[in-house]
Protein backbone atom coordinates (compact mmCIF):
# COMPACT_ATOMS: atom_id res chain seq x y z
CA UNK A 1 0.00 0.00 0.00
CA UNK A 2 0.72 3.66 -1.17
CA UNK A 3 2.35 5.15 2.24
CA UNK A 4 0.85 8.51 3.95
CA UNK A 5 3.59 11.04 4.30
CA UNK A 6 1.94 13.30 6.90
CA UNK A 7 -0.79 12.73 9.39
CA UNK A 8 -2.25 15.32 7.78
CA UNK A 9 -2.28 13.56 4.05
CA UNK A 10 -3.47 10.59 6.00
CA UNK A 11 -6.32 12.10 8.01
CA UNK A 12 -7.52 13.91 4.84
CA UNK A 13 -7.64 10.19 2.93
CA UNK A 14 -9.73 8.96 5.82
CA UNK A 15 -12.36 11.84 5.85
CA UNK A 16 -12.25 11.26 1.96
CA UNK A 17 -12.95 7.22 2.53
CA UNK A 18 -15.29 8.04 5.41
CA UNK A 19 -17.62 10.30 3.25
CA UNK A 20 -17.53 8.18 0.29
CA UNK A 21 -18.83 5.60 2.18
CA UNK A 22 -21.21 7.59 4.18
CA UNK A 23 -22.36 8.81 0.57
CA UNK A 24 -22.51 6.16 -0.93
CA UNK A 25 -20.86 6.59 -3.44
CA UNK A 26 -18.34 3.79 -3.37
CA UNK A 27 -18.64 0.63 -5.77
CA UNK A 28 -19.09 -2.06 -4.19
CA UNK A 29 -16.26 -3.71 -6.16
CA UNK A 30 -14.35 -1.01 -4.91
CA UNK A 31 -15.27 -1.21 -1.38
CA UNK A 32 -13.06 -3.49 0.58
CA UNK A 33 -10.18 -1.78 -1.17
CA UNK A 34 -11.39 1.61 0.19
CA UNK A 35 -11.83 -0.09 4.09
CA UNK A 36 -8.03 -1.75 4.11
CA UNK A 37 -7.11 1.72 2.96
CA UNK A 38 -8.52 3.35 5.82
CA UNK A 39 -7.40 0.56 7.93
CA UNK A 40 -4.07 1.09 7.44
CA UNK A 41 -4.29 4.87 7.37
CA UNK A 42 -5.82 4.79 11.06
CA UNK A 43 -3.01 2.44 12.36
CA UNK A 44 -0.40 5.00 10.42
CA UNK A 45 -1.78 7.70 12.41
CA UNK A 46 -2.14 5.73 15.98
CA UNK A 47 1.70 5.14 15.28
CA UNK A 48 2.62 8.94 13.97
CA UNK A 49 0.57 9.85 17.70
CA UNK A 50 1.73 7.32 19.92
CA UNK A 51 5.78 8.48 18.73
CA UNK A 52 4.90 12.14 19.12
CA UNK A 53 3.74 11.37 22.58
CA UNK A 54 6.58 9.68 22.83
CA UNK A 55 8.95 12.38 22.14
CA UNK A 56 6.95 14.84 24.17
CA UNK A 57 7.22 12.32 26.94
CA UNK A 58 10.63 12.39 26.72
CA UNK A 59 11.18 15.96 26.48
CA UNK A 60 8.97 17.07 29.30
CA UNK A 61 11.06 14.97 31.67
CA UNK A 62 14.46 15.93 30.21
CA UNK A 63 12.71 19.62 31.65
CA UNK A 64 11.76 17.96 34.59
CA UNK A 65 15.25 16.75 35.29
CA UNK A 66 17.39 19.97 34.44
CA UNK A 67 14.88 21.76 36.66
CA UNK A 68 15.63 19.36 39.61
CA UNK A 69 19.35 19.96 38.70
CA UNK A 70 19.13 23.46 38.56
CA UNK A 71 17.79 23.98 42.47
CA UNK A 72 19.65 21.33 43.21
CA UNK A 73 22.60 23.60 42.65
CA UNK A 74 20.94 26.28 45.05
Amino acid sequence: MKNAATYKKALEEIEAIVEEIENETVDVDVLSEKVKRAAYLIKHCREKLRKTDDEIRKVLEDVEKEEKEGNEDD
